[in-house]
């Protein structure tokens, strides 16, 4: 035992030992472990997506109409469902704070682990400074407050939710949970009453591109508008890949992360479904094709449905709370994760008495709040994340590919279900979708590129060679690497 012991720490590679390592190191830098049940980490799961569903989605129509973005959307759920079990399988081997980093870590080197980490990192900053502005455009259209101006309101959403996540995990996903559950109702409330005047015949009314390859009025746009649609079918699924950002603070995670992924998936397909076909059937494809809150417009056919209206517009409200809360915790650890490997500075991933990744939450919330103050620009901001979000799909995909591959004898306490096919699914439809944000907003593409080069630096000529052996992803690798040694010995 004592050989095999020195075997290992030998093979741990130089780059990244590090004499802030130890236990101490560490202790600085822990979450509290066990606060999030299944239940939570479900909500989280539909909390990270729920505002899509209020928004965003719509302008899907105007790029490939019903048609286009109906088949979008179902190739873009499968490509999150084949995700969502792979990652079931990863986060079951390896629980940790790391998420998609982590596993990608372990699959394909420091360079795979950085790369994913930064990709999720540009969703999960990005997409709050996004949301945040929805807010404020909900707050003034409902003469909230009697503001006219957003930065106030964006200060207040950062400052305020920031707060309860530095109180505590636990305390901060039982809040998620219920906002969640609000969205989540008044969605279901808005589907029973639009169905009332659902009309198939206002699905395709948008007016057909004669020019267009394949078109006719379910495809106006023609077959390129399937897959400029994709960004858009996206939105009905967006973030819920960040459930296992939670798996040093769950309970049990093994057994919980699998179960509160696919559970969250199954709520997010129905919502979709019914919001999509309610919405678009009740006004028509055409009307809500270009509109901020398109549930709203799908209802005004209809005087008698003014409370509904009223209700859906709170509610929607509620809906973009929960996920840039959310969105928020999910940013803050995977920054925590990267800065206590050492990847990014690693003062970022110091933890409060409450545990909470202090740093972590207020660096992130300050770019944010500065993004949405200086740019207003919430759309682009938000097609940045979607690029960052498709890197990093098709890299955790990967992952599942290589670990099944070269480790087949690894421990899976959870299994997913069709192996590597299911996961080579997500990584090709991934790509598609990557691609597909050049057609939609190349200056976003360039943007999150730029930001990424800029990364890519950073790693390259310093933190590569300053990394934390003792950081449970570094760990895990170097013990793989060790043992992969002493087979060959």
């Amino acid at each position: 035992m004592a050989d095999d012991t020195g075997a290992r720490l030998t093979a741990v590679p130089e780059t990244t030992r590090s004499p802030e390592g130890g236990d101490d190191y560490l202790q600085r830098r822990t979450l509290r472990r066990g606060s999030a049940g299944w239940l939570l980490l479900t909500g989280l799961g539909v909390a990270y997506v729920v505002s899509g569903d209020f928004s965003g989605w719509n302008v899907g129509l105007a790029q490939g109409g019903f048609g286009g973005l109906a088949v979008a959307t179902a190739l873009m759920g499968a490509m999150y469902a084949c995700l969502v079990f792979s990652l079931a399988e990863l986060s079951a081997i390896l629980p940790t704070a790391g998420g998609g980093y982590g596993f990608a870590r372990r699959a394909l080197g420091p360079w795979g682990g950085f790369l994913t980490g930064t990709a999720i990192l540009i969703e999960y900053i990005l997409a709050p400074a996004a949301i945040v502005i929805f807010i404020g455009d909900y707050v003034e259209s409902l003469n909230l407050f009697g503001l006219t101006s957003g930065w106030p309101v964006y200060l207040a959403c950062f400052a305020l939710f920031i707060g309860i996540h530095l109180w505590g995990v636990g305390e901060a996903l039982r809040f998620s949970l219920v906002v969640t559950a609000v969205a989540v109702v008044a969605l279901v409330v808005f589907a029973v009453g639009a169905f009332t005047e659902f009309d198939p015949a206002r699905l395709d009314d948008i007016a057909v591109d004669t020019t267009a390859l394949g078109a006719n009025s379910w495809l106006p746009m023609g077959l390129l508008g399937i897959w400029a649609a994709f960004p858009f079918g996206m939105w009905f699924f967006l973030g819920v890949e960040g459930v296992p950002l939670a798996a040093e603070e769950a309970k049990d995670p093994v057994r919980s992360m699998p179960r509160a992924l696919s559970t969250s998936m199954a709520i997010l397909v129905l919502l979709a479904l019914v919001t999509f076909l309610a919405a678009t059937g009740a006004r028509g494809a055409d009307a809500i094709k270009d509109a901020g809150n398109p549930l709203v417009v799908a209802l005004e056919g209809n005087p008698d449905l003014g409370w509904l209206k009223t209700f859906v517009n709170y509610a929607g409200l509620a809906g973009l709370v929960a996920s840039f809360f959310s969105l928020i915790y999910a940013g803050s650890r995977q920054l925590f994760a990267l800065s206590r490997a050492g990847y990014l500075p690693r003062f970022l991933s110091l933890t409060s008495r409450r545990k909470a990744p202090y740093l972590g939450l207020l660096i992130p919330g300050a770019i944010g709040f500065a993004l949405a103050a200086a740019t207003g620009n919430g759309p682009r901001m938000l097609n940045i994340a979607v690029f960052g979000a498709t890197i990093s799909y098709a890299l955790m995909a990967l992952s599942h590919i290589v670990l099944r591959r070269r480790e087949p004898g690894l421990e899976r306490p959870y299994r997913t279900p069709g192996g590597i096919a299911t996961s080579s699914a997500a990584f090709l439809l991934a790509l598609s979708a990557l691609v597909a944000t050049f057609l939609v907003d190349k200056d976003a593409a360039f943007i999150a590129l730029g930001v990424y080069a800029v990364a890519l630096g950073y790693f390259a000529f310093y933190s590569r060679h300053h990394l934390v052996a003792s950081a449970p992803e570094e760990e895990f690798a170097a013990l793989a690497q060790a043992e992969a040694e002493l087979a060959r010995d």
